[in-house]
């Protein structure tokens, strides 16, 4: 496994070489439901983002959502490593159902135009994880859940990156993304979205 840096940010060669597209149809949205107990990393200034949208999704939220939220609050943690809670240890509280398919709330709020901040940024990235051990370091995370995702990648020749396109300048910018994509392509990697 080898690695590669972009600005500060230290990359596996994963990062590069997988392909990948979510298919939601194949996972339900797995990654919202995971087991485990903890939920979606949290950036501390994203702490506030809830709270600020919190009102703008509760419609969104089944039961026992809200009761998990109203009981425990909204996140866990301690500065620098917050996450949002879950519900009986596995579901994000901030996910509800659609036809069978765990949706977010904060992006379905996003997209109708009720808020402004789209989701937290470890949700949007997934499945890159990013970790910060005095610079940062940029994973591919491979689950079992994503196997349809995997498979839809390679079968539409798209790459990890190219489907991460807007959440990788959401977190690092356009110009460290087109640093990043110039190294990719000088490494072999299809640019191509």
């Amino acid at each position: 496994m080898g690695m590669i840096v972009v600005g500060e940010t230290v990359i596996d060669d994963d990062v590069l070489n997988a392909s990948f597209c979510c298919d939601l149809e194949v996972c339900k949205g797995a990654c919202c439901y995971l087991p485990g107990g903890r939920g979606a990393p949290l950036e501390d200034a994203e702490v506030e983002e809830i709270r600020r949208a919190l009102p703008h999704i509760r419609a969104y939220l089944p039961e026992r959502s809200l009761r998990t939220i109203r009981s425990t609050g909204m996140v866990e943690g301690q500065p620098g490593d917050y996450a949002t809670v879950c519900v009986n240890e596995r579901e994000c509280a901030f996910a509800y159902f659609e036809d069978g398919i765990a949706r977010c709330a904060f992006e379905r709020a996003y997209n109708e135009g009720k808020i402004r901040w789209r989701k937290p940024l470890s949700c949007h990235l997934f499945p890159i994880r990013i970790r910060r051990f005095g610079r940062e370091f940029m994973r591919y995370e491979e689950i079992d859940e994503c196997r349809g995702g995997r498979e839809r990648g390679a079968r539409d020749q798209i790459r990890l990156y190219d489907f991460l396109r807007t959440p990788l300048a959401r977190k690092y910018g356009d110009h460290w993304f087109q640093s990043f994509l110039d190294l990719a392509q000088r490494n072999g990697g299809s640019a191509s979205c």
